[in-house]
């Protein structure tokens, strides 16, 4: 994987290179990144920066600096931002199969009695990251049929690392581990403490994470960390276009909702001939002014919808409110575009007040929290069509407080 064939996060891909070409690089990398940032697609591509033959000008065994000096190398060559693609170890670390990268990830027992280990699931692996290359935790242990099975990254786990690093490159003058959701990797992992301390010449862990709180606190202190922020709306938006091939208007507003999570955005995608705006349209002229026998039909249609539906929905009703409430920072004759959407949030801000448009995103808010956890969706939504009705005639913010 190259740099260039990742979504946004130019500042981070030339910190990486940077580092590389500098010399400046730690035994040890956090790479820490919510959900759907790309930050297991970063390593990926970071390691394969490192082993290409072209960013080395060298191949394993040759003499020359390494990339742990305390000086960085001098040369009269312009500093390379990616790596070639097309040598021979940048074909095998495109694959996965390059001897000298190593992945440790969590994972299940295979068969009974079986202490589980990485590789048994390589294979499982290397299509996973293919398919997902954005997906989570979750999606790994279902791709992998776990069903109610708790992955982890076990100790004998630990001791395949640790035999593994220890052992001769066998191509790149480098050894790369990266240990995905490291979040998993319980009070074993202190194995691996005097390995990240006293490694091996040119070995270098990288471990990827969404959540530093769930790092074992031994570990987390001995690494470097780098820090991928959420894709922008902006970047999201092209990724849909270029890589999924979405039209411009519906790409802008699954990035809208999707929070800076690529992952969120393609299974957004899932619902993108969806209508939220006439849904949400229908929804609110049935609490103010059609009806209830209206609301009732509107509710046993929504109800039958899925889960994941319905948090959608509501998801992009607060996208709107955030937006009638930016919108009254603007005058009318600045505005620049007269979509839908901008449409409609001016439309709230005239039927609404800040207060009761504030009142109305904490009780979308909760009812989204309650459809996580299984609540009746025809009770949920009878009871937030109330509310609203409250909110926006009555101006009844008591009933929020």
């Amino acid at each position: 994987m190259q740099f260039k064939n990742i979504i946004g996060q130019p500042e981070v891909k030339e910190q990486l290179a940077n580092m590389v070409q500098q010399n400046r690089l730690s035994h040890a990398l956090l790479f820490l990144g919510k959900e759907g940032s790309g930050n297991l697609s970063l390593a990926m591509a970071f390691a394969q920066f490192i082993v290409c033959e072209k960013v080395n000008g060298k191949k394993a065994g040759d003499a020359g600096a390494s990339l742990f000096d305390e000086q960085p190398t001098t040369n009269n060559q312009q500093p390379l931002t990616d790596s070639c693609g097309v040598c021979s170890a940048c074909t095998k670390a495109a694959k996965l199969i390059h001897p000298d990268i190593h992945f440790s990830y969590p994972v299940i027992t295979k068969k009974s009695g079986e202490k589980p280990i990485s590789s048994d699931f390589i294979t499982e692996w290397r299509e996973f990251v293919d398919q997902q290359p954005y997906g989570n935790a979750f999606d790994w242990l279902q791709f992998i049929s776990a069903e109610n099975k708790q992955g982890n990254i076990s100790a004998a786990e630990c001791n395949e690392i640790i035999r593994k690093l220890n052992l001769k490159s066998f191509e790149s003058e480098y050894k790369i581990l990266i240990m995905w959701m490291p979040e998993f990797l319980g009070k074993e992992g202190n194995k691996l403490l005097k390995l990240i301390e006293e490694p091996p010449a040119n070995t270098l862990f990288v471990l990827v994470a969404e959540n530093e709180g769930q790092i074992l606190p031994t570990i987390l202190s001995r690494m470097q960390l780098v820090k991928i922020p959420a894709l922008t709306d902006i970047d999201i938006e092209k990724g849909l276009e270029s890589i999924q091939d979405i039209p411009k208007e519906k790409a802008k507003q699954i990035a809208a909702i999707s929070e800076g999570n690529y992952r969120e955005a393609l299974q957004l995608l899932q619902h993108a001939d969806d209508d939220w705006n006439a849904l949400l349209r229908e929804w609110l002229n049935t609490i103010l002014k059609t009806g209830p026998a209206a609301q009732v039909k509107w509710i046993e249609e929504i109800s039958k919808q899925g889960r994941e539906k319905q948090k959608q929905f509501l998801r992009y009703f607060n996208h709107l409110l955030e937006k009638a409430i930016k919108l009254r920072t603007i005058d009318d004759r600045q505005l620049t575009t007269n979509d839908a959407e901008t449409d409609f949030a001016l439309r709230l801000n005239k039927i609404c007040s800040l207060e009761q448009q504030d009142a109305i995103v904490t009780e979308i808010d909760k009812a989204a929290y309650h459809i996580e956890r299984n609540a009746n969706a025809k009770i949920l939504f009878h009871a937030l069509s109330i509310r609203l009705y409250h909110i926006i005639s009555n101006n009844s913010l008591i009933l929020v407080n």
